[in-house]
C-alpha cells in the first residue's frame, strides 16, 4: 500500500503513524507544507492519506499562513475520500476533514496538553475497529480545537476536556482529534514549539517534565492495531 502524509509543520511529525506504515512496509510520500511541497494531483496511487496536526485553523488564512492553504486540503481530502480511498485526519486533520465534508470546526471547549483518558461512546465500544480500545484508553493530546460533525458522523470518543476526540465520517475516514501518534521525540519537538507561559490557567495542560515523562508506547501499539484493522477493511472492499 501507498500512505500520503501532509506534514504543516516540521514539529507535527507523523511519529508512531511513520512507525506503522515503515514497519509494515509499506511506500511513503510526503506533502511537507512548511517547505512548501505543493499537494499532490493524482491521487489514484495514494491508499492512505493522513493529514497531520498543525498550530493553524481551516479559518487560517493564506496571509496569516502562506505556506498553508486549507481550501486546497480540504479539496484534496474530498477527492481521496471520493476515491474511496483511507483518510485519517489527526487534530488540524480531523478538522479539515470534517470541513472538506460540509461540517464547520469548533472551539474545544478545553485546552488540552498532555496524556489523559479518552471515553468511548456506544458506538465507539460496538465498532470494530475500536473495540480493542477498551471502555478508556490514556492517550496524547495538543490541542484547542475540534473537528465538526457531519449529519451521519459517529462520534467513537471523548474526553473530559473536549466532547469530540474521535470521529468516524465514513467506514474508512477517521478524524482523532487526540494524538495517538506521540513519541518522546515528538513530545520534545512540540515542547521547543509551544508556550507554557499560562499552564496553571488550564486544568488539562501538563508541565514539559510531565509529558517528557510519560510512557506512550502502549497507546502507539493500540493505535498500530487499529492501522491493521483498518488496512484489512480497506483490502476487502477494493
Amino acid at each position: 500500500m501507498h500512505i500520503h502524509f501532509i506534514i504543516h509543520e516540521a514539529f507535527e511529525a507523523p511519529g508512531a503513524y511513520e512507525t506503522w506504515a515503515k514497519q509494515r512496509g509499506h511506500s511513503l510520500s510526503f506533502t511537507r507544507v512548511y517547505s512548501r511541497e505543493a499537494l499532490p494531483q493524482d491521487v489514484q496511487n495514494i491508499d492512505f492519506l493522513i493529514v497531520m496536526g498543525g498550530p493553524q485553523s481551516p479559518s487560517t488564512t493564506l496571509d496569516e499562513c502562506p505556506h498553508f492553504d486549507a481550501h486546497a486540503e480540504q479539496e484534496l481530502i474530498l477527492k481521496v475520500i471520493n476515491a474511496q480511498k483511507v483518510v485519517l485526519g489527526i487534530c488540524l486533520g480531523s478538522q479539515l476533514i470534517g470541513e472538506a465534508l460540509g461540517a464547520q470546526y469548533d472551539h474545544s471547549p478545553e485546552k488540552e496538553i498532555g496524556k489523559f483518558p479518552i471515553t468511548l461512546t456506544e458506538a465507539g465500544l460496538s465498532h470494530s475497529l475500536f473495540s480493542h480500545f477498551g471502555s478508556t484508553l490514556a492517550v496524547g493530546h495538543w490541542h484547542n480545537d475540534m473537528p465538526g460533525l457531519t449529519p451521519d458522523a459517529e462520534i467513537i470518543a471523548f474526553s473530559e476536556g473536549c466532547p469530540r476526540q474521535i470521529v468516524a465520517y465514513r467506514d474508512c475516514v477517521f478524524g482523532l482529534q487526540c494524538h495517538m501518534e506521540l513519541t518522546k521525540e515528538v513530545v520534545e519537538l512540540l515542547i521547543e514549539n509551544d508556550d507554557f507561559s499560562d499552564i496553571e490557567q488550564h486544568r488539562f495542560v501538563e508541565s514539559p517534565e510531565t509529558l517528557l515523562n510519560h510512557d506512550y508506547e502502549e497507546m502507539n501499539q493500540v493505535l498500530f492495531t487499529f492501522l491493521d484493522k483498518l488496512e484489512l477493511l480497506y483490502l476487502n472492499t477494493k
